[in-house]
């Protein structure tokens, strides 16, 4: 390993790291429609309110990489998980508009710098074990995001209040850290060169190509309860199922998805994620009969579930950049997608409608398919 850690300690405090990210980041959106009553917002501004998040996760994402250079993985991710814990009351309370845009910012950079932080950890660890293990680390990402959205939006029906559902995430995450975090790589990261240097080549490809995949998911996430409701005739009540059933899929594919890219190698991992993804979104959109979008968005969710991985451990294997700079420049371009994408989907069903769309991203993926030989 690259430290005196035992080898195992290192591999479970990894998936802790991401369990914590994923279980802080999904807390958010139980809290959604408590800010829009408390704060009185409409959906315009609502909109322009959620920009914020990302923002600052875009900002802070170039900065994490150098700074994981300077200070190690462990210090960052424990200082940027315990700011999370410190905003997330606050969002559950902010009394103003301006206190609510000063806390999601601040939540951005948190989620910013921890997503870039934990995937350096994880190319680390993965290359010092010898085996592929990038897929079972994000599948606790997405075992950590069902159970913060479920966790709150339960703690909250039970009639907690917002804030105490917060602090127990909060509490949990304290206690994760105090068991696991000594776990964490504490040596900075071995960098030759610039601190900063601009992507390009197969780092550009790469991000693209998580850009595409990161699409899809924000299709998933804002747009596929819209198609059930308005293109499937579904009651509202049974929109969010869509996006269950490709969470689902999504999070079982990544927990059993190290098995397959060491049966398979990712290049075909890569191809049949891009191409099993895109049958999905045809299948949606083609068969008018709501059963098949929920296959079809199944299908979506499972063949999205290990091309981030997958991408990921290519670029700890390339050599164009220090892979701390590499890991926070395809974040940033691929995180760009689930920012931008949302709304360019809005734009396209506005101009032609939303089966037309989510054809659209079905195509883009099969671009992703074609260049499963970046996997290498």
């Amino acid at each position: 390993m690259s430290s005196q850690l035992p080898e195992k300690h290192v591999q479970n405090a990894t998936r802790v790291s991401f369990l914590i990210a994923g279980l802080a980041t999904a807390a958010w959106a139980p809290l959604v429609p408590y800010a829009k009553n408390r704060l009185n917002l409409d959906e315009h501004t609502l909109g322009m309110l959620l920009l914020c998040l990302g923002a600052g996760s875009i900002i802070s994402m170039p900065l994490a990489g150098i700074l994981t250079a300077r200070f190690g993985c462990r210090r960052l991710i424990i200082i940027s998980s315990l700011m999370l814990c410190l905003v997330l009351p606050w969002l559950a309370l902010a009394p103003t508009l301006w206190g609510m845009v000063a806390g999601l910012l601040f939540f951005g950079v948190s989620i910013g710098i921890l997503d870039v932080v934990i995937n350096v950890q994880a190319i680390i660890v993965e290359r010092d074990s010898g085996k592929k293990m990038m897929s079972g680390f994000h599948g606790l990402f997405s075992l950590g995001g069902i159970l913060g959205a479920s966790g709150l939006a339960l703690a909250l029906w039970s009639g907690l209040s917002s804030v105490k559902a917060t602090l127990i995430v909060c509490v949990i995450i304290i206690a994760l850290l105090i068991i696991y975090g000594r776990h964490l790589l504490p040596n900075a990261v071995e960098q030759q060169g610039p601190i900063f240097v601009l992507p390009h080549g197969s780092i550009i490809l790469i991000g693209a190509l998580c850009f595409i995949s990161f699409l899809a998911e924000g299709a998933m996430l804002d747009w596929s309860a819209v198609f059930l409701t308005s293109n499937r005739g579904l009651d509202t009540s049974y929109g969010g199922l869509g996006y269950a059933a490709f969470a689902a899929t999504m999070t079982v594919g990544r927990l059993t998805g190290d098995f397959f890219v060491r049966a398979f190698g990712g290049v075909v991992i890569l191809a049949f994620g891009g191409l099993c993804a895109a049958c999905g979104f045809i299948i949606a959109v083609i068969f008018p009969h709501p059963a098949a979008a929920f296959l079809g968005f199944a299908l979506v969710g499972l063949g999205a579930s290990n091309i981030v991985p997958v991408l990921y451990s290519a670029t700890g294997r390339q050599r164009i950049m220090p892979a701390n700079l590499a890991v926070a420049a395809v974040t940033m371009i691929g995180y760009s997608g689930i920012l931008t994408g949302p709304a360019a989907i809005g734009f396209i069903a506005h101009a032609t409608s939303l089966p037309t769309a989510l054809l659209f991203i079905a195509a883009l993926l099969v671009l992703l398919s074609m260049s499963c030989r970046i996997a290498k």
